[in-house]
């Protein structure tokens, strides 16, 4: 039996596994977070991702007990047949996929070059869905696969609301819960009164009345809607909402009955 000095032992005990500090790239990522959509307009890709979307307690708080049976067993059964005509309407056929996915896709890749431009590889640029695929999880695994020991988080959403960004952020931050050694991370605020973001609503308005013979008398800034309860429950989303409008408002130099910000897309029985 070999005998250790106890000098011996303090230096077994001190020295790490031989890939314990093993040199790690120091890049940045940016990870750009959409709701999500579908994998296709048929019944079960529909009918997952819409599972997926309404369990969300950020979305419907209801509780489970209640919510789950009625969403599974009455919901599910017709909900993806129609959103999944709806989806079909408006589907990118060409790219097998939905709007929101060529969107983001675009989006992203024009920063991905912004990026390039200004920093090379150091940064990495991609994007997630909160909903369906591609997930966050596998977007941050893949991003401390490429070297990234910085995340910053970037939901698309001007304005917050617990049901958009918080319950991307949830996602983003369930995502780091089993990692041992987690990047730095920084989420990006919401940007519903940005002057770059109110001019490009403005400019984009200008361009297109520009092209049509008759000017409308009102033009209407259709906001998503939540249950007035999350409102004063302290959810900042209608007066941002109202914020974005006013300063639209301003910036165009139009008056209160030409610019109007309206509420849409009430779901279930609540004010």
């Amino acid at each position: 039996m070999n005998m250790m000095s106890s000098e011996d032992m303090d230096v077994a005990q001190a020295a790490p596994p031989e890939n314990c500090m093993q040199a790690r790239v120091d890049r940045v990522g940016i990870l750009v977070a959409n709701l999500g959509t579908p994998d296709d307009y048929t019944y079960w890709p529909m009918r997952r991702y819409l599972s997926e979307f309404l369990s969300d307690r950020r979305v419907i708080d209801y509780s489970p007990w209640i919510w789950q049976p009625l969403l599974q067993l009455v919901i599910m059964s017709k909900r993806p047949f129609s959103s999944g005509a709806a989806y079909k309407s408006i589907w990118n056929h060409d790219e097998g996929e939905s709007p929101l996915m060529t969107i983001t896709k675009a989006q992203t890749a024009k920063l991905k070059a912004m990026m390039a431009e200004r920093f090379g590889d150091d940064v990495v640029v991609d994007f997630c869905m909160r909903y369906g695929n591609p997930s966050t999880k596998s977007k941050v695994e893949a991003m401390r696969a490429q070297g990234c020991q910085k995340i910053l988080f970037l939901p698309l959403y001007p304005q917050y609301a617990g049901a958009t960004s918080g319950t991307a952020c949830d996602e983003f931050f369930r995502s780091l819960m089993e990692i041992k050694w987690q990047p730095i991370v920084r989420t990006v605020k919401p940007y519903y009164e940005h002057p770059l973001y109110i001019e490009a609503l403005a400019q984009s308005i200008e361009r297109n009345f520009a092209k049509l013979e008759n000017r409308p008398d009102v033009l209407v800034c259709s906001y998503h809607g939540i249950p007035n309860r999350y409102v004063y429950e302290g959810d900042p989303y209608h007066c941002e909402c109202l914020t974005t409008t006013d300063l639209l408002r301003a910036r165009l130099g139009w008056d209160d009955v030409e610019v109007v910000p309206t509420f849409q897309s009430r779901f279930g029985p609540e004010e």
